[in-house]
């Protein structure tokens, strides 16, 4: 489909959704981020639903101004994948084995390793600068300082809610992995810090919503968010490096010959500076990835569904953008309320992966279709391979 223009903002609203189809307080979400004096432009992904303060499936285009609670509280989440030279019919025929060895490998939910990983130790890996890496953390918010040691031992962890690591088969039978993951909590930790801090300035205490404070340009406010989303989103792209060399280590020793090609990562919660129309823009994707002419990207489903390896065909009416995946229809409350463990049980079968009442709020029916989220963006990505789930592994 083309996009709708949705009138009702000082910036445009392009809409590849119907505006017929989106909940009321959806759309005023979009409209209250399209009337902010710095917002250039907004662009509306197919899986778009609610969020804090913007919503959920939404890029915003600024000048010289972020809103911190647009980014959102995991910094850099996004999205890994390898495809491999396996095939799924040589793959064991008990793949609870196969799973329980890949969650010793990454710790799960609260889980932590009980000692930070050495990258250097891991295939690949052993070039990448961590020493300075680690050395920027000393410059991140005094507020964060103390959390060093846990975001040293989270490093290379899965966390929980929609992250996921999974095993998968293309249509040709060979075998990928997927994960699902950001910056952990010390990533939540800065954005919390920063939406307090932008919420406390004068120059945003007559927005629709508090949770749309910006910083802007020029300020040390903006100077020291910009250092500490940047590094978070750094860490969150480093996060999912190390899970999924440790992931493949384990599948090295279980599924023997197995080789790997070059990883495709792509973030879906992040800032990017940018330039449209001869214009210096500060682009928020909120669950959207970039899909720039000829640009490998990553949009899930749900634990059953499948997943969508594409490339991006740079449409700049949506900043380069594609959806993140399929986007939730139901909140997490209301799906534990709709669907039963049998329910559950009935969508996820086929996929080995936790079959207990601590994931039904993931069950793949609190998700909107992957098929028509897949259609209506048909003209931002062409897809390159489907995927199917044969091991899902959730916090």
């Amino acid at each position: 489909m083309t996009y709708n223009e949705v009138m009702g903002g000082r910036a445009p609203i392009r809409m590849w959704a119907d505006p017929a189809e989106v909940e009321p307080e959806v759309m005023q979400q979009l409209r209250n981020v399209a009337n902010l004096p710095w917002v250039q432009g907004v662009a509306v992904m197919p899986d778009v639903h609610h969020g804090m303060g913007a919503t959920v499936g939404s890029v915003i285009a600024m000048r010289d101004a972020v809103s911190p609670a647009a980014v959102g509280v995991d910094i850099g989440c996004g999205m890994t994948a390898v495809k491999t030279s396996f095939r799924a019919a040589n793959l064991p025929d008990n793949l609870a084995y196969l799973r329980s060895k890949l969650e010793q490998a990454v710790p799960v939910g609260f889980g932590h390793h009980k000692r930070p990983v050495d990258p250097t130790r891991l295939h690949g890996m052993k070039t990448a600068d961590w020493a300075g890496f680690w050395k920027d953390f000393d410059t991140l918010a005094p507020a964060v300082r103390p959390k060093r040691e846990r975001a040293e031992v989270q490093m290379g962890t899965l966390g929980g809610g929609n992250h996921f690591l999974e095993v998968c088969a293309d249509d040709e039978g060979v075998v990928w992995v997927v994960l699902h993951s950001g910056s952990r909590n010390i990533g939540k930790e800065l954005a919390e810090f920063h939406i307090g801090q932008a919420q406390k300035l004068p120059h945003n205490q007559d927005l629709p919503d508090r949770n749309l404070a910006v910083f802007v340009g020029g300020t040390p406010q903006m100077d020291a968010y910009r250092r500490d989303l940047f590094w978070a989103q750094d860490y969150a792209r480093r996060n999912r490096a190390v899970m999924m060399a440790l992931v493949c280590d384990v599948l090295r020793r279980h599924l023997s010959g197995i080789t790997f090609e070059q990883p495709i990562s792509c973030h879906h919660n992040y800032v990017a500076e940018e330039r449209y129309d001869d214009v210096d823009v500060l682009v928020t994707r909120k669950g959207a990835i970039r899909a720039g002419s000829g640009e490998f990207g990553i949009i899930p489903g749900s634990m059953a569904t499948g997943t969508y390896i594409v490339k991006g065909r740079g449409n700049a009416g949506a900043f380069n953008s594609a959806s993140h995946g399929a986007g939730r229809r139901m909140s997490r409350s209301k799906a534990k309320k709709t669907f039963t463990l049998a329910d559950f049980k009935a969508q996820t079968d086929g996929v080995e992966c936790r079959k207990d009442t601590g994931v039904i709020d993931e069950i793949p029916g609190a998700y909107k279709d992957i098929r028509s989220v897949m259609a209506a963006q048909a003209d931002l990505v062409e897809v390159v391979a489907r995927l199917r789930q044969l091991i899902c592994i959730k916090g």
